[in-house]
């Protein structure tokens, strides 16, 4: 076990709420922990008293020790199960009440100096916002893709017929936004990846608690739907760095099929049971085609849609985050 000891965050005074919850949750994160934790104190620099709160659902690697080694200031959170990822983070929601805002993040989601009180900023300026995501990079410092449109049956049947990174191209057939030009500050989507985001209290208040029946993927969509429905909308953060390597989910098929499934389980939930059908079809016909060209994710995607839920003897393979993103 390493000696290093990192220094805290700015701490709320005895008896009062903090300014900023960080709220993480972990699953078999030790090999990653460490640089996020180092990280926190110069992120949160400017943004007032802090408190951060790691769910660790379950790990059997070390996690729980290593946090509490390296960063006695952090609060650990142990539920004794791995309650999915909605479960963790209202664990962490539960434990303060920000005056500011709640900041999600995943253990490999490195924030930048400075990046938080700028995220701040942007929910505090504008009345109609209520989450604010910061510019995301991968492990080579090349911007990644995070904006979402919301899904439609039109989108979900372009990527269907043209791929994703080809029906981005259109704003009518597909979710994912790929304009570089598009990720300037202040640009505004109906969701973003959830590798990092901040909710400002008022949404925090007007949204409630995140969903927790889908374990992985499509809460943070649902939760920035939701708070979209209540006036909110979710604004990106130009100035505001994290560095996100992310990418399990394009490498295990039981991510992927828990992904899948989950995208049709809350369309259903948004439009009711016919539209909800048409689009479970399609997200299915986008599966089925590609599993026939042999690709393992695709064929288990298509199963469990056929099955209405991931196979219960799947797991998510050892050491694989509790969240992970798209590349």
């Amino acid at each position: 076990m390493s000696a290093e000891h990192i220094p805290g965050p700015p701490a709320p005074a005895p008896g009062e709420e903090p300014d900023i919850l960080v709220a993480v949750v972990t699953y078999n994160s030790a090999a990653i922990i460490g640089p996020f934790l180092r990280a926190m104190p110069a992120a949160l620099q400017g943004a007032g008293p802090a408190t951060v709160v790691i769910v660790d659902n379950d790990s059997r690697d070390g996690t729980v020790d290593l946090v509490r080694a390296l960063a006695p200031w952090a609060t650990v959170l142990e539920p004794g199960a791995n309650l999915g990822y909605g479960a963790g983070i209202n664990l962490a929601l539960r434990r303060a009440r920000p005056r500011r805002g709640a900041y999600v993040l995943n253990p490999d989601a490195v924030p930048s100096p400075g990046s938080v009180v700028r995220l701040v900023h942007a929910v505090e300026g504008v009345d109609d916002v209520g989450i604010a995501v910061p510019r995301i990079l991968d492990g080579q410092g090349r911007l990644k893709y995070s904006l979402r449109r919301e899904p439609t049956i039109r989108r979900a049947l372009g990527e269907a017929v043209l791929g994703g990174h080809r029906a981005a191209r259109y704003p009518a057939w597909g979710d994912m936004i790929r304009d570089p030009a598009y990720y300037v500050d202040g640009a505004t989507a109906d969701w973003a990846t959830g590798a990092a985001m901040f909710l400002s209290r008022r949404t925090i208040d007007a949204v409630g608690s995140w969903a927790e029946d889908f374990f992985l993927y499509s809460e943070e969509t649902d939760y920035a739907l939701r708070a979209r429905d209540a006036g909110l909308l979710l604004r990106y953060v130009a100035s505001a760095d994290v560095v996100h390597p992310g990418g399990d989910m394009q490498v295990s098929p039981w991510l992927w099929s828990l992904v899948a499934l989950n995208r049709t389980r809350l369309y259903r939930r948004r439009h009711g049971g016919v539209p909800g059908a048409v689009f479970w079809f399609v997200v299915l016909l986008n599966e089925a085609s590609r599993a026939l060209l042999g690709r393992p994710r695709h064929r288990e995607a298509a199963r469990a849609l056929l099955r209405g839920q991931v196979r219960p003897a799947a797991q998510a393979p050892a050491g694989t985050r509790v969240r992970a993103r798209l590349s």
